[in-house]
């Protein structure tokens, strides 16, 4: 896992931007602790930073292919390709040599063999850039779900790109502005797929070759999810389903350094720790565990429609259960909401969008555990594959014609907002242009109809949408403490199969997830089995939302503060004073708002609203 940026330049003498390219290179140390790289040529530069997980001595980038002592391809990639080694023994019998034991070689060889189609040939999370300097083109691949961020921006002469926003905003060529559409994505939770809320910045989508040449740039998606008809019986769809698992995680357990899983005490945290746990033990080795648990969370806690239960005693069975090597990571409400921890995660991101403490508690938790492990295996996308979340099984949410997640919990923008920007933002047209413009790209089957039809729509807009504010939020909280998270239930085949399972065989015991259930029933306690989810990591201390109020306060108490012109004065203080409303929805909006505060102020960004 790694930190990639470059700079491809028709009009200009890269070799002399050296210092440029370092520096774009060094916004993303933390995504690359082990080592660091630059190469450049008359018009093109490449960066990277490097986490060193498999082939520490020989995995060094950028990696170039020689012919005549000179390079004819310069890769830097990030992710890890779980299928490296077969597709290495193909290569080998295609002709092709290998000076290391890298999966970065194996993608190198498999351009050289394939071009832009040696996407097609890789399972595994990757984002990567190919400078093919015969062609004098560069290339920008994606994975299919989109599990590894790639950021480019064009210029008059040429492409920027990088694996976050902050190495690009390192170069002068790019401008640091918010459009309105921008504020718009900020204030809504909701992202437009291949676009960033900074001007002029674009996202490769997942599953996209991106192109730049001298004629210019062109794009093309090599993967996207199909409407197939299901032949399968229910019994044959239960074991295929825990086949395609046992496969996945047994290619995800591959790593040369420390490896962990991240444990919730859910089901989809604690079908991955067992399957781990299987599998390591028949190598002799234990699997470890980490959880996050809160400072007082035991005490006077209050179930509510999110948070049926509490997390650690179920954490607790299933440690014992598998027999892993576990340790809990405690957190009090001070350290969350400590300034320099929310400063720390806005950081990470590049853009004021999160989860509030449920993003404080991830960062924290990930620091803890990098000090242990370079490697996490993280149930993520379980509930959008398998129709995890409680909104998925509400009828009033399902029949809105509205994103489910927003339906289920919107926000109040009244309670802080000035009115007039609101009615200049329009909002709720706005959402409603985003939900039609998801909604005409799924796939259809001839011949579904009724609820079948309608939660295949749910479904997509999850995978395509909902899920890609999940994985960036994992991917930059995660890299920001130089530790590589793996997300087994994102492999492509088992998404592509479970999507075309038929809505009433994902629910055949009338419950969420049943398919995931049925096909994992043997390795998990009965309570966790019949578990309701859970969000998690997050806490019921109020003494978070205190001081969330506190800092709005600050902000009302400061005229010049980027965020003041944007409030209601008069709401925004009674939300200070603690008088106003104060739920999950409420708390995220307000976190958010203050990270714009930050934001605009440390980013530099102007607001062209």
């Amino acid at each position: 896992m790694c930190g990639i940026t470059g700079w491809v330049d028709f009009d200009r003498d890269l070799t002399r931007e050296r210092d440029l390219l370092r520096a774009m290179t060094e916004t993303m140390a933390c995504r690359g602790p082990d080592d660091a790289g630059v190469w450049a040529d008359t018009h093109a530069g490449i960066g990277h930073r490097r986490l060193a997980v498999i082939d520490i001595e020989g995995g060094a980038q950028p990696m170039k292919a020689e012919r005549d002592g000179r390079a004819v391809a310069v890769l830097t990639y990030s992710g890890e390709v779980y299928n490296y080694r077969e597709l290495r023994e193909e290569l080998r019998a295609r002709g092709h040599r290998f000076h290391t034991a890298s999966d970065t070689e194996v993608v190198l060889a498999a351009y050289l063999e394939w071009g832009e189609n040696c996407a097609d040939h890789l399972n595994g999370m990757f984002a990567f850039g190919v400078w093919d300097a015969e062609r004098q083109e560069l290339v920008l691949v994606r994975d299919r779900l989109g599990i590894k961020p790639l950021y480019y921006h064009p210029t008059p002469a040429g492409v920027l790109f990088g694996s976050e926003p902050k190495a690009l905003l390192a170069n002068p060529l790019v401008r640091r502005g918010m459009d309105i559409d921008g504020l718009r994505e900020v204030l809504t939770f909701t992202r437009i797929p291949g676009r960033t809320v900074y001007q002029g910045m674009l996202e490769v989508l997942p599953g996209q070759v991106v192109k730049v040449g001298r004629n210019g740039l062109t794009s093309r998606r090599y993967w996207r999810l199909e409407a197939r008809p299901h032949t399968d019986d229910l019994q044959t769809t239960v074991e295929t389903v825990r086949g395609l698992l046992e496969d996945i995680v047994e290619r995800q357990l591959v790593s040369d350094v420390p490896l962990c899983v991240l444990l919730s005490g859910g089901l989809d945290s604690s079908v991955l720790t067992a399957l781990a746990a299987g599998k390591l033990a028949a190598r002799g080795e234990l699997v470890r565990s980490f959880a996050v648990d809160f400072v007082g969370q035991g005490e006077g806690f209050t179930a509510d429609d999110m948070r049926g239960t509490l997390d650690a005693p179920f954490v607790a069975e299933v440690a014992r259960h598998v027999g892993s090597e576990h340790t809990d990571i405690e957190l009090d409400a001070a350290r969350l909401a400590d300034p320099s921890v929310r400063r720390a995660v806005l950081n990470s991101r590049d853009v004021p969008i999160g989860l509030s403490d449920m993003d404080a508690s991830l960062y924290l938790l990930f620091k803890a555990i990098s000090a242990h492990s370079t490697v996490a295996i993280s149930g993520e996308s379980a509930d959008e594959l398998f129709g995890g979340y409680i909104w998925f099984h509400d009828p009033n949410v399902i029949n809105a014609p509205i994103f489910p997640w927003a339906a289920y919990g919107s926000m109040d923008h009244t309670a802080l907002f000035d009115l007039g920007l609101l009615q200049k933002l329009d909002l709720q047209n706005y959402l409603a242009d985003r939900y039609h413009e998801a909604l005409a790209e799924v796939p259809r089957l001839e011949g579904e109809t009724g609820l079948e039809r309608r939660m295949r729509e749910i479904s997509h807009l999850h995978l395509s949408r909902f899920l890609q504010l999940m994985l960036d939020r994992k991917d930059r909280t995660s890299m920001a403490c130089g530790l590589e998270v793996r997300v087994p239930f994102c492999d492509h085949r088992l998404v592509e199969y479970v999507f075309n399972v038929p809505w009433a065989m994902k629910t055949h015991d009338g419950r969420e997830k049943s398919l995931l259930r049925a096909a994992t029933a043997d390795l998990l306690p009965r309570s966790v089995l019949d578990r309701r989810k859970s969000p998690y990591p997050s806490t019921q201390n109020p003494a978070y939302d205190q001081a969330a109020n506190e800092e709005l306060g600050r902000v009302l108490a400061d005229p010049d503060s980027p965020l003041y012109p944007l409030l209601d004065k008069e709401k925004a203080r009674l939300r200070a004073d603690g008088k106003g409303p104060g739920g999950r929805m409420e708390r995220n909006l307000l976190d958010n708002t203050l990270q714009m505060n930050t934001w605009l102020d440390s980013y530099g960004v102007t607001l062209d609203v």
